[in-house]
């Protein structure tokens, strides 16, 4: 994968954690909102997710840090990610270390809010150029979409 990754025109992942002059070109490339998935102290942390959210800021950025190690993905931080995301003014960058937290979390709210099956959020991730870092960060996606798409449609159903 290359530095960066365009979903569409909402979302862009980054594959790496931005400088503070990485985020103030952020903010002259267009972008509104910097979401990091980093958590406080992670390896190779540059900047922590408290200054980031500092420089963010003073650029005129919108920042969330949701903190989410590789380790712990669940489908409370996706749903998490959905509310948060949804919220923020676009176009919007999203990153962690390497981009698999980036792409796993924006690609699944993609697929959710779209509607896809998981079979199919695989297959447009997997499109777009996206790398699933495990067999079983592919499996949780999949289950995550489905679980999403589910939730959604309930949800539609009441209140029709």
């Amino acid at each position: 994968m290359s530095n960066r990754l365009r979903v569409d025109d909402r979302f862009t992942i980054e594959m790496a954690p931005p400088t503070a002059e990485r985020v103030g070109e952020l903010a002259r490339e267009g972008f509104r909102s910097v979401v990091n998935l980093r958590t406080p102290g992670e390896q190779n942390e540059v900047l922590s997710p408290s200054a980031e959210g500092d420089v963010a800021r003073r650029h005129g950025l919108a920042y969330v840090s949701i903190p989410v190690s590789p380790q712990d993905m669940n489908e409370t931080i996706a749903d998490r990610f959905d509310q948060e995301v949804s919220r923020l003014p676009g176009p919007v960058v999203v990153h962690c270390a390497s981009g698999k937290r980036a792409g796993l979390f924006t690609l699944m709210h993609v697929a959710r809010t779209e509607g896809l099956s998981g079979d199919e959020a695989v297959a447009k991730a997997e499109a777009t150029g996206y790398e699933f870092a495990t067999p079983e960060a592919k499996a949780f996606f999949t289950r995550a979409v489905d679980a999403g798409k589910d939730a959604g449609k309930a949800a539609q159903g009441r209140s029709s």
